[in-house]
């Protein structure tokens, strides 16, 4: 008679634990801060701030292509922390403002998604078990409940930096393509005042620069006015 076959064991060797260990929330969590902390130092070591100063090379200087290379590169920009009001003025410098406006705009989507992505794929785990305080469950809760119109209204006040936004909404419950859609509409205005200003920035009497900057400014002042309130509404709750 033929040996009965044995039970298949459970694997539970040495490889399985490590798979498991590299695949728990804190390491991946782990994993997310490393790219961002390689993202941010290789901006620091290339510096793509000096395109405001050395411009388009000449070879990509017009044409559809140069826009979408721009907003290709506009967006994994956004990922390493480059500052938007920089790209949102190259951008309009070296296109103008419809060409520039549209390749920052796509830019913007892009980068805001990247980060998304990363954020919930890499971080949502670990950093939720992280929601202890008041505020950070109160932002938590609107943003999984209402996250189009949070997110719509954190795109048109700039006060909460373009990172931070990004990777508390991936933290949170919010749908990708809510995120999304809010990012592409709120973005607009500020985006476009930056564009704009940037285009017109060799004529800094035009009216349209002095549009341009005085929207920027109020813009600023009115999310700073914001912030102080609901900083202390909520600390006198």
């Amino acid at each position: 008679m033929l040996d009965p076959v044995p039970a298949a064991r459970p694997a539970t060797g040495l490889a399985v634990r490590c798979t498991r260990a590299l695949l728990s929330p804190w390491s991946r969590f782990s994993l997310l801060v490393a790219v961002l902390l390689g993202a941010a130092a290789t901006t620091l070591l290339l510096d793509p701030q000096r395109l405001l100063a050395t411009g388009w090379p000449t070879r990509l200087s017009g044409g559809a292509a140069a826009v979408v290379l721009f907003g290709v590169a506009y967006g994994v920009c956004t990922v390493a922390f480059v500052p938007r009001p920089l790209l949102n003025l190259a951008a309009g410098a070296l296109f103008g403002s419809q060409a520039g406006l549209a390749a920052a705009l796509a830019g913007t989507v892009l980068g805001a998604g990247i980060s998304f992505a990363l954020g919930r794929v890499l971080g949502q785990d670990a950093l939720r078990t992280l929601l202890r305080g008041r505020w950070l469950k109160a932002a938590d809760g609107q943003l999984s409940r209402h996250g189009f119109r949070s997110m719509l209204a954190l795109r048109l006040f700039p006060g909460v930096p373009f990172a931070a936004a990004n990777y508390c909404a991936a933290v949170s419950r919010m749908r990708y393509p809510s995120f999304l859609m809010a990012t592409g509409l709120g973005s607009v205005p500020n985006t476009a005042a930056y564009v704009v200003a940037g285009s017109e920035a060799s004529s800094p009497t035009s009216p349209a620069f002095l549009a341009a900057t005085g929207f920027i400014v109020l813009t600023g002042v009115g999310a700073t006015v914001v912030a102080w309130r609901k900083r202390h509404r909520l600390g006198a709750e």
